[in-house]
């Protein structure tokens, strides 16, 4: 009989069990972990002296890499909830609550980074020096605190309080009653318990990603001038919905508000190409509307980061607590626009008013409005919102105790009530979330009810509207069609010097939109038509050689095939509805040829056609990134080895043939083959130390250098990766 037991719950995820001494592991924990147990039954509910609760971990083992696949491994705030909480081991008298504490499990730089990752989404910034370094007043700083305490049943704990930790390395540990645990090698663990040992390996394979336990049909939206997609009406527990959130459309641009950890998986399905966002509004830092943020980092450009100060700065000090890194690094990944609370701040026409919420972190509820025929139009979006009761129960009966002044309550329940024209509410109950009774009342024209994993009740039906994912509310429509103006921004960056009349015979095609999984070019065929994509995503593909890209808005596919008539080297099949600019190939040529732009495209395509094969460059990025990158792009050769001295260097060495051994201390530690890069410390600021390179065969090296990678994201986001990984190996 096997006393240990082993769960595959999804890539890069385990469940271990050993029932005999009641230990329960999840073995990495993603986001939405919590979600996938629910899926594979390892969650349940279940009653003992009548008391209703659920079963799931009480152990955490984290994967010793932050990132794999451009993705965050460890995100263990929901799972811990679920043990403290709904699983009742931190509720007094609880009968779950035997004086264990969850453990959390793993090396001891990932262990220390959750714990104070856990701190701050459990308080946000957690002093009033923090607070008026955020642009806190210090009267505000003060009640701000005294708000939290209040949250915080009168005191900020230490995470250390409430969770128990076990530092793992390459020799055994016992975890608890007899099991032991240790390292083999990076990601793969080993248990053992009495005469049986279990091994699990938590790495993801190269081009593998963390599932969504949700599945969401494919939708196509129209563009218009100022509208709502709802794009997520659960909470942080509902397996069924992706977490609150919505997209805006204003004036055919495209804004998140919030990113939960399915955003990726709501673009795709929606047939956004992530780099079609202009923008995030952000309104705090729990994992349910923060989780998504490395899937806008995985863009060719900084998307616009909109929060007021204090969210930033709770938003920045917990992902720069999970990351290990500085603050001022997030600067590479976004291109921060601060907003200012209780004031209509203009975001290129659209107007944004963030109003400050109680909430144990620092938390903005957003008006956004558009002006039209009959004035403005208000969209509301009221995420993590308290209950009326809640605040009243705040309400401090002294300046020196914990909670909120009268007039602090009077602010907010006078914003949550305001009528609009349409307005999200959060109406998932407790100490922290809404109520819908408190809208009974409410004028606004349409209200939504969300952030809930709980089927709406006759009561609440009553008071406020469902809103099926992918569905519309149109403020204000458009009249114009926003693909071609995005198709003419593509042409003029790409080919600057061309007049706009030429443009305007290239405009002059179909815009059809795809059905998702259509091959629009196979490989080996000489394709009639290029297609110039204007929104979704679409796959190539050379299953001989391995090669599977993504690509984005504002990729040209098909150019080279079409322009040389010759076929196709790869497959390109959409993986979403996408919608496209589909040109003419003979027309492209003789455009191609009136505008003497073939010695242009010829220049720069061998050294395209190589970035765009690569595992760096090859995902993410459109095509007039990819031809900047290529531009002037030159190998050197080096003979078998030569060492490179990469100290004071600015630049990123790829590998176009040959082979480079890495080396520790002098000593080969890898081999890295075409298509690999090296000397990443030198772009990302890293340390190099006992680093070397010595070519290990005849070798040709492309060098790109550090100040045109600063200005890709993504780029720079697998560059941490890799570097991270490779340090751990050293």
């Amino acid at each position: 009989m096997n006393r240990i037991k082993k769960i595959h719950v999804g890539p890069g995820v385990f469940w271990v069990e050993i029932p005999e001494v009641h230990l329960y592991v999840l073995c990495g924990c993603p986001p939405d972990s919590v979600k996938h147990m629910f899926r594979r039954g390892l969650i349940v509910p279940t009653e003992a002296r009548g008391v209703v609760f659920e079963t799931g971990p009480n152990v955490i083992l984290l994967s010793d890499l932050m990132l794999q696949n451009g993705m965050f491994c460890n995100m263990a705030e929901f799972p811990v909830l679920q043990m403290l909480y709904r699983q009742g081991m931190a509720i007094p008298g609880h009968p779950n609550n035997t004086g264990a504490k969850p453990l959390i499990v793993g090396s001891r730089d990932q262990v220390d980074a959750q714990l104070a990752y856990i701190y701050r989404g459990n308080y946000g910034l957690v002093s009033e020096q923090e607070l008026t370094e955020a642009g806190a007043s210090p009267e505000l700083a003060a009640e701000m605190m005294q708000m939290k305490l209040k949250f915080a049943f009168g005191k900020v704990r230490d995470s250390s309080d409430f969770l128990d930790t076990c530092i793992v390395g390459t020799d055994r540990v016992e975890i608890r009653d007899g099991v032991g645990l240790r390292r083999l090698k990076v990601n793969l663990y080993e248990f053992d318990f009495g005469d049986e040992t279990l091994t699990v390996d938590l790495n993801l394979k190269l081009g593998d990603m963390f599932r969504s336990p949700i599945s969401l049909g494919f939708h196509h939206v129209k563009r218009e001038y100022f509208a709502v997609i709802h794009t997520g009406e659960g909470d942080g527990w509902d397996c069924e919905r992706p977490s609150m959130s919505s997209i805006l459309m204003f004036q055919g641009k495209i804004y998140l508000i919030d990113a939960g950890p399915t955003v990726i998986q709501v673009l795709e399905v929606l047939g956004i190409s992530v780099n079609e966002i202009e923008g995030i509004f952000h309104t705090h830092s729990h994992d349910d509307h923060f989780a998504g943020l490395p899937a806008l980092m995985r863009t060719d450009r900084r998307l616009k980061y909109y929060a007021t100060p204090m969210v930033r700065a709770s938003v920045s000090k917990k992902m720069c607590a999970l990351l290990s890194m500085q603050e001022s690094d997030l600067d590479h990944y976004f291109e921060i626009c601060n907003l200012e609370f209780d004031t209509w701040n203009d975001v290129e026409g659209l107007e944004v008013r963030p109003i400050l919420s109680p909430h144990p972190v620092e938390t903005s509820i957003f008006q956004f409005r558009a002006l039209w025929k009959d004035g403005f139009k208000v969209y509301a979006h009221y995420a993590d919102i308290a209950a009326l009761s809640v605040i009243d129960g705040m309400v401090r009966p002294d300046a020196a105790s914990p909670g909120i002044s009268p007039e602090f309550a009077e602010r907010t329940k006078q914003a949550y009530l305001e009528p609009v024209d349409l307005k999200k509410l959060d109406v998932g109950g407790g100490m922290i979330h809404g109520s819908a009774e408190d809208f009974r009342g409410d004028t606004t024209k349409k209200i939504v009810l969300a952030h809930t994993s709980r089927s709406l009740d006759d009561t609440q039906k009553e008071i406020g509207s469902e809103a099926a994912f992918g569905t519309v509310d149109v403020l204000i429509p458009s009249f114009q069609d926003y693909g071609l103006r995005s198709a003419f921004g593509y042409l003029k960056e790409d080919f600057s010097m061309v007049p706009n009349s030429q443009f305007r015979m290239i405009l002059n095609n179909e815009t059809p939109v795809l059905n998702p999984g259509t091959i629009i070019i196979r490989e080996g065929e000489i394709n009639e038509n290029i297609y110039l994509i204007l929104g979704g995503y679409v796959e190539m593909i050379q299953a001989s050689k391995n090669i599977k890209r993504q690509l984005v808005a504002g990729t040209m596919v098909g150019e080279i095939s079409a322009l040389r008539e010759e076929p196709s080297r790869h497959t390109y099949r959409t993986t979403s509805y996408v919608h496209a600019l589909k040109i003419s190939a003979k027309l492209y040529r003789d455009f191609i040829r009136i505008n003497k732009l073939h010695a242009q495209i010829e220049r720069i395509q061998h050294g395209w056609n190589f970035l765009a094969e690569t595992w760096l460059f090859g995902d993410g990025i459109p095509y007039t990134t990819l031809n900047r990158l290529a531009h002037g792009l030159g190998s050197t050769p080096y003979p078998a080895g030569y060492t490179f001295d990469l100290h004071d260097n600015r630049y990123l060495h790829m590998i176009k043939s040959g082979a480079i051994h890495r080396c520790h201390a002098g000593a080969p530690q890898a081999q890295l083959q075409m298509g690999d890069f090296f000397g990443e410390e030198c772009v990302i600021g890293g340390e190099l130390g006992d680093i070397s390179f010595r070519v290990a065969s005849d070798t040709e090296i492309y060098r790109i250098h550090a100040d045109l990678l600063a200005t890709v994201p993504i780029c720079r986001w697998k560059l941490l990766e890799v570097s991270r990984r490779r340090a751990l190996a050293t």
